[in-house]
């Protein structure tokens, strides 16, 4: 298991944890090339989030204007290791309004 199937992985049995009875599943890149890794329903809302090793990680073609699209739409965010519990602390704002 490499460094972002690993940090992804810890991450969805956190967010887990954090919204219990939350759905997070991971979405097909192969169906749709940059789409985020992630998608939480949560109630009434929904997020994705684009796992990354680490805050320089590479980009693939499209996952930036996915992440802006659904950002705009509802909530979307890069996540790695060194901004994980700002995004998370963003994520829980928007599921608890």
């Amino acid at each position: 298991m490499n460094l972002e199937q690993k940090f992804q992985k810890n991450l969805k049995d956190e967010i887990k944890q954090r919204f219990p009875g939350c759905i997070v599943t991971k979405l097909d890149a192969t169906s749709i090339q940059g789409i985020p890794d992630l998608l939480i329903l949560y109630k009434n809302k929904w997020a994705t989030l684009e796992c990354k090793k680490s805050k320089d990680a590479s980009k693939q073609p499209n996952q930036e204007y996915y992440v802006d699209q659904m950002d705009a739409m509802s909530f979307s965010r890069f996540i790695y290791p060194e901004n994980k519990n700002d995004v998370l602390n963003e994520l829980t704002k928007l599921f608890k309004n």
